[in-house]
């Protein structure tokens, strides 16, 4: 059970001066809003990009903002019809040309990597779609022709804003063709079944008590988070989470990768160990449509790992995307409740603001 000394409801209202826990609540309206804002009829130019043939699409994002792009990646490598690549950093692939749209998402439309990569691109014939609240990013469909905007909604943090960013991506690679659109009644259903998990996991009522309880769990060892190649995008933006909304490490293993190198410092079966494994909290994320031998090695994992801690996340849904929804779902109300039994403000990346300060009094000087 829950600690019976924790007021869950005082630190909300302490700690919680940003609403990060109403960003939460509204994750799934988000996503069904970005939905239903990409279409010609809102967007007359998206005919003339959906009519030209593309190699595939390059994904420019940082953060909060590069991690719809990981989602794309995955989905399209798992069931689509061109790649879709993601791209952190100031510069231009080497290998890109003019053939492969650029997709340039940045919450704020100020991120300085996002912002230099994307002109670069334009200056030597890119089209460009750019999902952005406003900021110089958007600026830059005033001056370019083939430069495209897909507003999003500001106001919060680009963390929170994930709803927003990855439905306008998404309905993108869907209308162009990149991903098979998903049925208008399975899409409907699919985020009912979302909408209550997000409701069964809110950590105030008693349906997340046992997510309170993992948080607990959580709080005073190292955090490790484990899955399989096809929830990589959720494991990363797990971690990140962790790191943002909690103020806390955390690493990622990947199975069947780690299964050559890593398993090793987990031992389970010998002495050839990390000294520090039997304190690893560690987190299995799975689905059931894992390939049949990576199953089998997580559960090999499972039975052998080496810590007390160990809990399996089992994401819920009818079809890859659905469960990595499922998880960020769970892991957006796991990481405000690690913040608040912290004592953190989930909402304080201080950090972050001051070497952007940092950064920006350097480039007056």
């Amino acid at each position: 059970m829950a600690d019976e000394t924790l007021d869950i409801d005082a630190l909300c209202q302490q700690l919680d001066s940003e609403g990060m826990i109403g960003f939460v609540e509204s994750f799934v309206s988000d996503i069904e809003k970005g939905f239903s804002v990409v279409n010609e009829e809102h967007l007359p130019w998206l005919h003339d990009v959906k009519e030209t043939q593309w190699k595939g699409a390059l994904c420019f994002g940082m953060g909060g903002s590069a991690a719809g792009g990981d989602f794309l990646a995955r989905l399209s490598d798992s069931s689509g019809s061109k790649p879709v690549i993601v791209h952190r950093g100031y510069q231009l692939p080497s290998w890109w040309t003019p053939d492969w749209l650029i997709i340039a998402t940045s919450h704020s439309g100020n991120t300085e990597e996002t912002l230099a990569a994307t002109e670069s691109a334009l200056k030597q014939g890119a089209t460009a779609v750019v999902i952005a609240s406003g900021g110089i990013l958007a600026g830059l469909c005033e001056l370019y022709e083939t430069c495209h905007l897909i507003p999003s909604v500001g106001g919060q943090p680009p963390r929170t804003a994930f709803g927003h960013l990855f439905s306008r991506q998404l309905a993108l690679v869907e209308h162009l063709g990149f991903l098979s659109s998903q049925p208008e009644d399975e899409r409907e259903a699919m985020l009912v079944r979302l909408e209550y998990a997000s409701q069964s996991n809110d950590f105030r009522k008693s349906s997340g008590i046992p997510l309170l309880e993992l948080a607990m769990a959580l709080k005073d060892h190292p955090i490790s988070l484990l899955g399989p190649t096809e929830l990589q995008p959720a494991l990363i933006r797990f971690k990140n989470q962790v790191n943002e909304n909690s103020g806390r490490f955390a690493r990622i293993g990947i199975v069947p990768e780690m299964n050559h190198n890593e398993i090793v410092a987990w031992g389970g079966v010998s002495d050839d160990a990390d000294p520090a494994r039997e304190d690893q909290a560690t987190l299995f994320l799975t689905w059931d449509g894992m390939q049949k031998r990576v199953s089998k090695r997580i559960d090999w994992m499972i039975e052998h790992t080496p810590t007390n801690y160990a809990w399996r996340i089992h994401g819920e849904g009818s079809s890859l995307l659905e469960v990595l929804l499922h998880h960020c779902i769970v892991m957006d109300w796991l990481t405000i409740a690690l913040a608040l039994v912290h004592g953190k403000e989930p909402s304080a990346i201080r950090p972050i603001q001051a070497l952007k300060a940092y950064l920006t009094d350097a480039a007056s000087v």
